[in-house]
């Protein structure tokens, strides 16, 4: 049985990382697996010290950020530039859990941390690929950019992509085994690392996300356009406020709802006339508010897999996604939503608030598409890779 240590960038926050990793634990939980869980606080906790607790085979360590050192990623995500002040506290935790393999998922505050404690110990290390950094930080930098010629901006955003995926892939070198959620980034990551990829994508709980939830009476009246996640700029999320213009000047009306938080809210309840903003859902109402969409809409060109896109479809709502990134591979174009360039965006939504039949076709669908993705599946496969860090290991004993 693999003794793992698993380093999450991101566990209590709203995000695909955090998603993941708290059903990670949950799995090893359920099969009374040795996992130690080496994950930072939320913002505001965590002031008395480093926290080790101990639930059987569950060992879960939480250590604190601290704001002077911290600078914001996202609205409820840091990076703390001092965070391996913690290493004597994970070195203790490590030394007394005695993990076969240290599983990080990122060069986080956090994976960094994981990655040196394999490196001191000598213990085979894992790292997951869950964020397309390089894609990100193009995205961010752009408001930087303003300041060039126009025509010299996408040179310099070339550049600052190429040079922050470099460097990210020679970080991921340091991992004997490696995971990645699509079928692109896994041939990516094996070529540009010389390391051996699993596929790991994302399960699904099908009881929670249903159409079942639904609590809005289809009466012919609104149609409603969802999106769920991060309302920052590398989402794309802006497009949304163009989205609906372009609608409009079909002589639709939907309505959009939008669930989530980030630094772009701001400018979208300006721009998205009449949109409805939930803030940050959990659980029931969550599952609520996507069983009231009539479509999904995802416009970013970043993701590397897109949790909320499964959680949508397993609702019952066809999803809209660019064929950018790992979305793409979980929509069946025309069967159970649209893999579509942001041009024919409008021309999608169009085709099914004028077609009830076809949107009932792509509901059932979609639902039905996502039946047989469990988190059990999942997690079984990343252990089984596992065996691709520690077999050379025991070789070397």
């Amino acid at each position: 049985m693999v003794r793992v240590a698993y380093f999450p960038d991101s566990f209590h926050e709203v995000n695909g990382v955090a998603h993941t990793s708290r059903h990670f634990e949950q799995y090893a939980e359920r099969h009374g697996l040795p996992f130690l869980c080496v994950r930072a606080c939320l913002k505001g906790e965590g002031s008395e010290g480093d926290r080790l607790s101990r639930d059987g085979e569950l060992w879960r360590l939480e250590l604190n950020r601290v704001g002077l050192s911290s600078f914001r990623l996202d609205k409820d995500l840091s990076f703390d530039a001092f965070f391996m002040r913690h290493s004597a506290a994970a070195s203790q935790a490590v030394r007394e859990f005695g993990p076969d393999v240290i599983h990080i998922t990122g060069p986080s505050d956090v994976g960094i941390l994981g990655a040196w404690l394999a490196w001191r110990n000598k213990i085979p290390l894992a790292a997951g690929w869950h964020t397309n950094l390089h894609e990100y930080a193009g995205r961010r930098v752009d408001w930087l950019l303003r300041m060039l010629p126009e025509i010299r901006r996408p040179i310099a955003r070339d550049a600052v992509e190429d040079a922050t995926l470099n460097a990210t892939l020679r970080f991921y070198r340091l991992a004997r085994v490696t995971f990645a959620p699509n079928r692109e980034l896994v041939e990516m990551l094996q070529q540009g690392t010389g390391r051996p990829c699993h596929l790991m994508q994302r399960g699904m709980d099908i009881e929670l996300f249903s159409p079942a939830r639904r609590t809005r009476v289809a009466d012919g009246g609104d149609f409603v356009i969802g999106y769920v996640g991060r309302l920052s700029v590398e989402k794309n999320i802006l497009y949304l406020a163009r989205l609906q213009s372009e609608v409009a000047a079909r002589g639709l009306r939907p309505r959009f709802l939008i669930v989530g938080q980030g630094a772009e809210e701001a400018w979208l309840r300006e721009n998205l006339r009449d949109a409805e903003f939930a803030g940050v859902l959990r659980g029931e109402k969550l599952a609520e508010a996507y069983a009231n969409m009539d479509l999904f809409v995802f416009p970013s060109h970043t993701d590397t897999f897109g949790n909320v896109v499964l959680e949508a479809m397993a609702s019952g709502v066809p999803a809209l996604v660019t064929p950018s990134g790992g979305p793409k591979f979980l929509v069946e174009d025309g069967v159970t939503g649209f893999v579509r360039p942001e041009r024919e965006f409008a021309a999608a939504v169009e085709l099914l608030m004028r077609s009830a039949e076809r949107h009932a076709g792509m509901r059932a669908a979609a639902r039905q598409s996502v039946m047989k993705r469990g988190w059990d599946e999942v997690f079984a496969g990343v252990y089984a890779g596992y065996e691709d860090a520690v077999a050379p290991a025991r070789e070397e004993l």
